[in-house]
């Protein structure tokens, strides 16, 4: 009888502590596979711009900000941040 809530227990920090943070990951991944060019982004560091060019073989893509273009890694876009610009329109 005393296992049962221990496992009860275990179960729910399994689903809070792992699932929870993977699923977060494969939105993300989804995400920048997703990207496209015209795609308005906001990176982690704060760079608002819209991708230009995405360069396949070495997973950059070139953004266009009010300053120029800049190359960024794709992995540098922010998924929350670009969803909550994205969203404003």
């Amino acid at each position: 009888m005393d296992v049962i809530p221990l496992l009860l227990f275990t179960g729910a920090i399994f689903f809070l502590m792992i699932l929870g943070p993977m699923r977060k990951q494969k939105k993300e991944k989804n995400f920048l596979t997703a990207l496209k060019i015209g795609d308005r982004v906001v990176t982690k560091s704060g760079l608002h711009g819209k991708i230009v060019e995405i360069k396949e073989g070495s997973d950059t893509c070139i953004l266009e900000t009010m300053a120029g273009k800049i190359r960024y890694e794709i992995s540098a876009v922010s998924h929350e941040m670009s969803l909550k610009i994205n969203k404003k329109k």
